[in-house]
């Protein structure tokens, strides 16, 4: 597990972004896993600005995205279909038929998420998996005590997350209880995992995803497991570390072409 600490929030995202970048620029049939949320605004905002600026080619890659809610429609404001097409999708050269978000309104929620996972098989995996962590240490919708082995399937949420979601949709009376999600074990089984977190609220939770045990209490923590897995974090997120300096020192002591600029 490799973790960087960035100076800001600013910093942190651009840092995702840039790598993000670097690994679309490198193979162009790329197969990105895409996360929604605030913390994946800005990451979403610089790669539109590679897009226009700097000719940030999308057309060929393939995107799915980590879960939805259940019974909500995809034009619904609160969507992560709706967030993934005003913030990234509808700004980009993307072939929008190459975007992949779960279906909340599928009558056999079972047969989407084993169709869900057969696409990503048919494209070979996913090469690049993009995460934030929910404050109970959750990836994707895999809540407290989920199995690191598990798949894509409906999930339900806990009373946490529900709260933490009420402000979004005018109330915790109004939040789905159920989402669709890809599972741990299919988010580990991708070629690169990505995750960004910032601010002092996730500081605690992140350090028991990077030092704590394995658990599936902390979700999170199954990305131990991984070969390739990357922590960006800025420097309110890492506040909790107790290898801070370690991982600092031996980021810098990296050789520059493992390093995004």
């Amino acid at each position: 597990m490799e973790v960087v600490i960035r100076d800001s929030r600013e910093a942190a995202a651009l840092f995702v972004a840039k790598t993000i970048a670097d690994m679309v620029r490198r193979k162009p049939h790329i197969v990105l896993g895409l996360a929604t949320g605030r913390t994946m605004e800005p990451v979403y905002a610089h790669l539109v600005r590679f897009h226009r600026e700097d000719g940030l080619d999308f057309s060929l890659a393939r995107t799915f995205n980590l879960d939805e809610y259940v019974n909500i429609p995809p034009e619904h404001p609160q969507s992560y279909r709706a967030f993934m097409d005003r913030t990234l999708f509808d700004l980009i050269n993307i072939d929008r038929r190459n975007t992949r978000v779960l279906n909340g309104l599928a009558v056999d929620a079972n047969a989407e998420c084993a169709a869900f996972e057969q696409e990503i098989a048919d494209c070979g995996g996913i090469d690049l998996q993009v995460l934030g962590i929910g404050r109970s240490g959750h990836i994707g919708f895999n809540e407290p005590t989920s199995s690191f082995a598990s798949r894509t399937r409906i999930k339900t949420l806990t009373p946490e997350t529900l709260r933490q979601n009420a402000p979004l949709f005018g109330g915790e009376r109004n939040v789905p209880r159920h989402v669709l999600t890809m599972g741990v074990g299919t988010i580990l089984e991708s070629g690169r995992c990505l995750m960004l977190v910032t601010g002092a609220e996730k500081a605690e939770v992140t350090a028991a995803a990077i030092e704590g045990p394995l658990t599936s209490m902390v979700t999170a923590s199954a990305l131990q497991l991984h070969r390739r897995a990357t922590f960006v974090l800025d420097r309110e997120a890492a506040t909790k570390l107790k290898q801070r300096d370690y991982y600092e020192w031996v980021y810098a002591n990296k050789p520059h072409w493992e390093r995004p600029a």
